[in-house]
């Protein structure tokens, strides 16, 4: 069989998930409903994974989920999910440094968690008050890994790059005033951390910090069983 799938308007990766572990992900803008409700059957139909669109507005969401039966929408995260994988044994802390950094931080754990990673969030830990993010040092160094979501100077990434030896995303978010130039502040600040090691991803971008914590894990659980699962 043909590891791509000719829909006339887009050409599905049906190769993806025997060689990455998972199913192409549909990025939902730019996409009408038919044609997201379209590559996801086709995607359903030739995989066993999950299936994921991304970045989907409440009004699409209702309208493919009235043509693709049996998926679930996190309104927040604005993800559209089918069969989500169970929770397995690596575990990731995303952690948000403010409130107004909720949004990509939703994304980030509701992608993680369909994907099958364990997945706990910690909201409203920034530098400003460095006793909060201190107060759950001992839950950060128990994770596999960890996502941190920051906008402002993005100093947050920096101060748990140095407290866990665990493998650290970073996630620059938008927000802040003039200063933080939508999210490059932060993108900056991230790249040039002194916590050595730290992984950044593209601003606002919590889908690829979590599809990055899935590449470790895939390697983890490589290792640990002498081989793929």
């Amino acid at each position: 069989m043909s590891e791509v799938l000719d829909l006339g308007y887009a050409r599905l990766d049906l190769g993806r998930e025997a060689r990455q572990g998972l199913p192409e992900v549909v990025y939902g803008p730019g996409k009408s409903v038919e044609q997201i409700a379209g590559i996801v059957t086709g995607l359903l139909e030739h995989n066993t994974g999950p299936v994921l669109a991304t970045r989907i507005a409440l009004d699409a969401a209702e309208a493919v989920l009235g043509r693709v039966d049996g998926g679930v929408y996190d309104e927040k995260a604005r993800l559209l999910s089918w069969r989500p994988a169970a929770a397995g044994h690596f575990s990731v802390m995303v952690v948000a440094a403010g409130t107004s950094d909720g949004p990509v931080a939703a994304e980030a754990a509701a992608v993680a968690s369909a994907i099958g990673l364990d997945t706990t969030v910690v909201h409203d830990v920034g530098v400003a008050g460095l006793d909060r993010v201190l107060q759950v040092r001992g839950r950060l160094q128990d994770a596999d890994a960890v996502i941190v979501v920051a906008g402002m100077e993005g100093a947050l990434a920096s101060v748990v790059g140095g407290l866990v030896r665990a493998p650290v995303v970073a996630v620059p978010v938008s927000t802040g005033y003039g200063a933080s130039l939508e999210g490059v502040t932060a993108l900056l600040a991230m790249h040039a951390s002194c916590a050595a090691g730290v992984t950044v991803v593209n601003i606002d971008s919590g889908f690829s910090a979590a599809m990055a914590v899935h590449r470790i894990a895939q390697t983890r659980l490589t290792t640990d069983h002498g081989g793929t699962e």
